[in-house]
């Protein structure tokens, strides 16, 4: 029962953070938008730093058991990488959706108080997707040069989803962020596929021997 308490505290803390923000959410608020009494509150959290803490260590366990259940499908490596891709895409873009201001968006990502816990998120997350990498040149589905480069560069893709103000940007190119993503995704897709010998080129003409 006590866990059971635990996670509805811990579920109603995370709604309101993303609907008022984590400075103007009170104990208080918690307390009345979960039925519990501030006492009960206390029971389980000393203050709010500690309810956010919880409710970013639930939120990173859950993103890395979603990539780590990708890996370990008994799907071809390209289908896990296009699936783990698009897992990283859809958590952006949902970041950035509920948060109403940057600075908001950028203390969920990367900062604040679950720093260490976003990181080692993070670190998890790198290994899963390197572990995809290597399965894929193994079996002959992705180049290992390509491979090797795509790590950072998805880091980066990572960082450029982070900033809503990015959508606004898209817009004058007549794009939506979705599709954006959609069109990366394929772009990485062909990018790591083994590149052909001149052995393995059919010609472009057939010439008539004379």
């Amino acid at each position: 029962m006590a866990s059971t308490t635990r996670d509805i505290l811990i579920d109603v803390a995370r709604q309101l953070f993303a609907l008022k923000g984590v400075e103007k959410t009170t104990m208080l608020d918690i307390a009345e938008a979960s039925e519990k009494g501030r006492r009960t509150i206390y029971t389980y959290f000393k203050n709010k730093r500690e309810i956010h803490q919880a409710v970013i260590e639930k939120e990173s366990e859950q993103i890395v058991s979603r990539h780590r259940m990708i890996q370990k499908s008994a799907l071809p490596p390209s289908q896990k990488l296009e699936m783990y891709i698009r897992a990283r895409f859809d958590l952006q873009i949902m970041a950035s959706r509920r948060f109403y201001d940057v600075d908001s968006l950028q203390n969920f990502l990367a900062g604040g108080r679950g720093d260490k816990t976003r990181r080692a998120a993070a670190l998890k997350q790198v290994e899963i997707f390197h572990e995809i990498l290597r399965e894929g040149v193994e079996k002959g589905e992705f180049d290992a040069d390509q491979a090797r480069r795509l790590a950072p560069l998805v880091v980066m893709l990572m960082q450029g989803v982070d900033n809503p103000a990015k959508g606004a940007h898209l817009e004058f190119l007549g794009v939506k962020l979705e599709e954006a993503c959609d069109r990366l995704i394929e772009f990485i897709l062909e990018g790591i596929k083994p590149k052909q010998t001149p052995n393995d080129k059919m010609p472009i003409f057939e010439t008539e021997d004379k």
